[in-house]
């Protein structure tokens, strides 16, 4: 008889496996980045302990924005492309109608949004009203719209002393005063 030989096991040797395994896993969390959002950049008045000197209502332009992404302006139902011209008119009344606001200076404008109201309309509403506050400092000062925010967009240290005083003076005739309040939980 023919006697037959046994076969050696091809066993794979794993002990190394683990630090591979390992390594692999070191490399990848190393050289992934992390996709974050920037979001809408606004930049926060300092927490101060003095309460806030008292707001006459007329004052106050106030948008409200629903879960359904319905528009109410001065409680009104409004377009949101009807919002630019809204808010200007409110800013630029100086006292002309005794139910809208005294002056820009005195002008706020509040958003109030419900949990619901999505990321776009709120975004727009408040792009829109941004735009109206820069339109109106660029013509307080005379210079174009493209002109006023190419100074904006310019870091201080980086304007000229010229640039810097029609910010200040911009600034000054239209200080932008947006609340932001508490979302509802409609």
């Amino acid at each position: 008889m023919i006697e037959k030989k046994e076969r050696e096991s091809t066993e794979i040797n794993a002990s190394s496996m683990a630090d591979i395994a390992f390594l692999l896993l070191i490399f990848f969390l190393v050289t992934t980045t992390i996709a974050s959002d920037k979001g809408i950049t606004m930049v926060l008045p300092p927490k101060v302990d003095v309460p806030p000197p008292p707001v006459k209502q007329k004052n106050v332009f106030t948008v409200a924005l629903n879960s359904a992404d319905k528009l109410l302006v001065e409680d009104e139902p409004m377009d949101p492309s009807e919002v630019k011209e809204a808010c200007r008119a409110f800013l630029t009344n100086n006292g002309r109608d005794p139910k809208s606001s005294d002056s820009p200076i005195k002008a706020i404008v509040s958003i109030k949004t419900d949990r619901g109201t999505t990321y776009e309309i709120y975004a727009r509403v408040l792009d829109d009203i941004k735009t109206v506050y820069y339109e109106l400092r660029a013509e307080s000062v005379g210079i174009s719209y493209e002109d006023y925010l190419t100074i904006l967009n310019t870091k201080k240290g980086d304007r000229t002393p010229e640039d810097q005083d029609l910010y200040d003076a911009a600034k000054t005739n239209y200080p932008l005063q947006i609340s932001e309040a508490e979302p509802s939980s409609n």
